[in-house]
């Protein structure tokens, strides 16, 4: 019987070929930032008006989401806020000042803070203390309402008002946050929960790295310019009205959600 050889050189090709079928992927580690004085905005619009407890216990329940989909290790929960401000404004309504320091809305975002800090692999980053330029300003809908004549000055309710407050040293420090786990390679995926185009250099810095940089706006509107300079688009919850179903809205009754929602506290199958 004829016994067929193999060259040297042909049996060198055969032992690479065999090896390359072998490859193990690089695992997918993920860093999850979030704006938050977006996400407590359309998260409001979305699962419905919770206390400080369900709202931080909703955050991490949506990065889960995330994590599963992505089918990735979670390295780290990055949350952007600022503290909430402790001056005392006038509102022209009420024609009274107001101390925001008294506010519910104080009480409930340190309640909040608080809240986050008691959680695994939460980063708390906080920006400077939230300062209004205007103080309460009239919302457009009822000033278009002013000017056609269709309502009169005492016909304005308190609702009709909002209070102009801008973040400061969010943007930095999320910017520097991203150029160190892009410089010491500790993420290859980010996850970013924002929909402000401020975000741009941040996003275009990740990328030039080599980082998948993926944008869950949460059914928000955004510019052209901020979904150009990322890898895609993600939202973890239902489109309106759709969202009145999601397990995670306030009205939402599905003990089975809730079952494996408490569950997955301790999954390791998500972290590192």
């Amino acid at each position: 019987m004829q016994r067929s050889t193999m060259s040297s050189a042909s049996l060198r090709r055969h032992q690479r070929t065999e090896r390359s079928t072998y490859i193990v992927r690089k695992p997918i580690v993920t860093a999850i930032l979030v704006d938050g004085g977006f996400y407590r905005k359309r998260a409001y619009a979305l699962f419905g008006d919770k206390n400080p407890q369900e709202r931080a216990d909703e955050l991490l329940e949506y990065r889960r989401r995330h994590i599963r989909k992505s089918r990735s290790n979670l390295y780290r929960i990055f949350y952007y806020d600022c503290p909430p401000s402790t001056k005392v404004l006038y509102h022209p309504l009420l024609r009274s000042e107001i101390n925001l320091a008294k506010s519910d809305q104080y009480r409930w975002s340190n309640a909040f803070f608080s809240e986050l800090l008691k959680k695994r692999k939460v980063a708390l980053r906080r920006g400077e203390e939230l300062e209004s330029q205007r103080g309460y300003t009239l919302k457009p809908e009822p000033t278009k309402k002013l000017l056609a004549g269709r309502i009169m000055v005492d016909e304005l309710h308190e609702q009709d008002f909002f209070l102009d407050i801008k973040q400061k040293g969010v943007d930095m420090r999320l910017g520097l946050d991203i150029s160190t786990l892009a410089e010491r390679g500790l993420v290859n995926q980010i996850v970013m929960i924002a929909g402000d185009s401020d975000f741009v250099p941040a996003a275009k810095h990740a990328r030039r790295s080599g980082i998948d940089f993926i944008l869950d706006p949460m059914w928000s509107p955004i510019t052209d310019s901020l979904s150009e300079h990322v890898d895609g688009i993600r939202e973890c919850v239902l489109a309106p009205p759709e969202n009145l179903q999601d397990p995670l809205h306030l009205n939402s009754i599905s003990v089975s959600a809730r079952n494996c929602s408490s569950e997955a506290q301790d999954d390791p199958d998500d972290e590192l």
